[in-house]
């Protein structure tokens, strides 16, 4: 009995230290669209949208930040989803993961004023602005 309690309690101590080793959210990325970013701005108040006839390849990349503009830097796999307007249904866009994807192909499954959602498929990039508004 003593056995099995100290295993738990190495277990226990060993989990604990493999969690808190793990670093969520400490790169900042930001959705792009023929590497200009989709939102007005990088900020609480910033806005995502885009019109049903868009064209171009949707990235989601590590961006550097400046006062003076959001760079695309190196790209990241991300999964689509489309939240419908009508029913708020979330539906996957595809099981794949993407690095990039023709904004078209996604934008043949919306009508106006459903919701693109991206999702990073790493924890360790934090991504604010993940929903597009299709307009």
């Amino acid at each position: 009995m003593k056995k099995r309690s100290l295993l738990v309690v190495g277990w226990l101590v060993a989990s604990a230290g493999i969690s808190f080793g793990q670093k969520t959210f400490t790169s900042c990325s930001a959705v792009f669209l023929n590497n200009k970013m989709v939102a007005s701005e990088y900020s609480s108040s910033g806005k995502s949208q885009l019109a049903a006839n868009t064209t171009g390849m949707l990235t989601v990349c590590t961006a550097e930040i400046t006062s003076a503009e959001t760079k695309a830097v190196d790209k990241i796999s991300f999964k689509v989803a489309i939240r419908n307007q009508r029913t708020n249904t979330l539906t996957l866009f595809s099981k794949q993961d993407f690095r990039q994807v023709s904004i078209q192909n996604i934008l043949k499954k919306c009508t106006k004023g459903d919701f693109i959602v991206l999702m990073t498929t790493d924890e360790q990039y934090a991504l604010p602005h993940n929903e597009i508004l299709v307009l």
